[in-house]
């Protein structure tokens, strides 16, 4: 197992975000995170990457608690993207990739042929590549997620969490993205509002509802017109799309 949760909770105040939440992921599966706005699934995933504690329960990386790990391993092994990154200066898009590859320097050691390697075949991923010199100002929102995206890749991290990524992005780098994160040799946990791209990219789905997890299984197992309506209050019918073979979901109005 790659990433467990065992019962975590986590509140603002007196206001309970994440409610009881038990999870396992395997190595190498690609997890939609589904639910409406509000019910946690920002919150959690800030949890399963280490960079918010939860008030009871634990979180483990192959058996270890998160908490036990020091941050600079952590880094090397989970990367987040965070739904609105963020970067101040007027960088480079090559310097901000760069960045990833700090949890692999130690304050002596220099950048390496290999750390070259990994920066550019990270941008080439995304499709960022012949815009590397250019100025982070520069560019478009949508840009900007694929570029954070590219970070966290130069991290070559064995578990990557995203929070919606594929915000702000066309249709076309949605498609791209949501490709590449599946097939990805790392564990993924994707949090996503495109019910059709989940069941197309998602090995398996956890959705939420109220800070709690109300089903988890495959596409083809939990997604349902009954499971839309409950969480999403749309009305929908679903079916096995013959172009690709999965569930695909006709929203009505």
């Amino acid at each position: 197992m790659s990433i467990s949760a065992d019962n975590i909770t986590w509140k603002v105040g007196k206001k309970v975000i994440v409610n009881g939440v038990s999870l396992s992921v395997s190595r190498g599966e690609t997890v939609g995170l589904l639910g409406p706005n509000g019910c946690g699934k920002s919150s959690l995933l800030r949890i399963l990457a280490g960079l918010r504690r939860p008030d009871a329960g634990r979180v483990t990386l192959d058996g270890q608690d998160i908490a036990r790990i020091a941050k600079k391993r952590l880094a090397r092994r989970v990367a987040f993207v965070e739904q609105h990154g963020m970067t101040e200066a007027n960088m480079r898009v090559r310097d901000v990739v760069k960045l990833g590859r700090i949890p692999h320097h130690s304050a002596f050691s220099n950048w390496s042929a290999h750390d070259d390697e990994t920066v550019t075949g990270a941008l080439q991923r995304v499709d960022m590549l012949e815009k590397s010199a250019q100025g982070w100002l520069s560019l478009s929102g949508g840009e900007r997620q694929r570029v954070h995206i590219a970070r966290a890749l130069a991290q070559t991290p064995s578990e990557i969490l995203l929070d919606e990524p594929t915000n702000h992005l066309d249709i076309h780098h949605q498609m791209q993205l949501m490709q590449l994160i599946s097939e990805l040799p790392v564990t993924s946990i994707v949090a996503i509002h495109d019910l059709n791209h989940a069941a197309m990219f998602c090995d398996s789905l956890i959705v939420m509802q109220g800070g709690q997890i109300i089903a988890t299984g495959t596409p083809e197992d939990i997604l349902s017109e009954a499971l839309l309506w409950d969480v999403f209050r749309v009305k929908t019918k679903i079916e096995i799309s013959r172009f690709h073979g999965k569930k695909h979901i006709h929203f009505i109005v």
